[in-house]
């Protein structure tokens, strides 16, 4: 008869205040019949005031206020062989050290990647109508605008600046409608974008030509400012920019400067740089800025979808079956 397998030992580090809506009762209850626990859920902090809990921990549970894995907290947990992450990026808590263990972690990008995407196709279609830039126009003149020119929700053109997880999602989410995707991607490849339904098209294609461009690149050294003053004047009468990546994606500054010039543009942020924008930003002052405060990624009890997606992970590691959502490092770098 085969030995049973040993039970693994894990331990939940994050932040309080999500913690209740990121591994739910449901969660936790299925993830008890998994491991055993080490000692209760720690904080951040708490677990570097005294790293030697993780001397007996084999899997390392935890989602936003993740600890940094680097060499000092790896030296404390020699028995380590697992990291399960309940948020998106895990750019900012990996390390040299970390990927030299050669230790598998886990991002739940993917269940994040839905309520973006949500939020996204809710953002685009309200570009297409034109919603905000007509509420605006009926609020400066008290009255109704006659015969509204908006291109509306066929054969329009939506432009996708980045072609990953999120990008793939909301071109699936528009290939329900009857508008014409264009994408901007230099690393995506043609089979992908076929696969995702949509063109590929260079970046000035991108901005000149769409009715809405959403933007869903990672924040790289060579994406920063990405998104400024030329891209933006060369948009159409009444277009619509939407940001729920990364605020530095655009030269903000610029922005405002196109957009103060610009006011039949919209820009729907739900990103900036800094986060929260200074308070004596000009976006908080721009009428055709929709300003939202990093609403688009999991909230509530839509984070529970992260959980289920850990505990769905963590029994595929007890039963010995390959990760579905672990990473590697160029993986990781690419989910800023």
């Amino acid at each position: 008869m085969n030995e049973p397998a040993t039970v693994p030992t894990a331990l939940l580090v994050m932040e309080e205040e999500r913690r209740a809506d990121v591994y739910p009762p449901e969660v936790l209850a299925g993830i008890d019949r998994l491991v055993q626990w080490q000692g209760p859920p720690l904080t951040r902090q708490q677990l570097a005031e005294d790293p030697s809990v993780l001397a007996g921990v084999d899997v390392l549970l935890t989602g936003w206020g993740a600890p940094v894995l680097d060499e000092a907290l790896l030296g404390h947990a020699p028995r380590l062989r697992a990291v399960l992450v309940a948020a998106g990026s895990v750019r900012h808590l990996t390390t040299p050290a970390f990927w030299e263990r050669g230790i598998p972690i886990v991002s739940a990008a993917a269940a994040n990647a839905v309520p973006v995407a949500e939020f996204t196709l809710a953002q685009v279609l309200l570009g297409l109508k034109q919603v905000h830039r007509i509420a605006r126009d009926m609020a400066s003149s008290r009255s109704y605008p006659r015969d509204v020119a908006v291109p509306g929700a066929y054969r329009s053109r939506v432009g996708l600046l980045g072609l990953g997880h999120i990008g793939r999602l909301v071109a699936a989410h528009l290939g329900r409608f009857n508008v014409e995707v264009l994408a901007t991607d230099p690393v995506a490849s043609a089979q992908t974008a076929r696969q995702a339904g949509v063109r590929l098209v260079g970046i000035e294609e991108l901005f000149a030509t769409c009715h809405v461009v959403s933007l869903h690149a990672p924040l790289l050294p060579e994406t920063r400012g990405t998104v400024g003053e030329r891209l933006l004047n060369s948009l159409g009468p009444g277009a619509t920019l939407i940001n729920t990546a990364r605020g530095a994606l655009v030269d903000e500054t610029a922005a405002a400067r196109v957009l103060r010039a610009r006011p039949d543009l919209t820009a729907v942020l739900d990103v900036t740089h800094p986060e929260p924008p200074a308070a004596d930003s000009p976006l908080f002052d721009l009428p055709n800025v929709v300003l939202t405060p990093h609403i688009g990624g999991a909230m509530g009890a839509e984070r529970n979808r992260l959980g289920h997606l850990v505990l769905d992970e963590l029994c595929r590691f007890t039963e010995g079956r390959p990760l579905q959502h672990a990473i590697d490092p160029a993986r990781a770098a690419s989910l800023a």
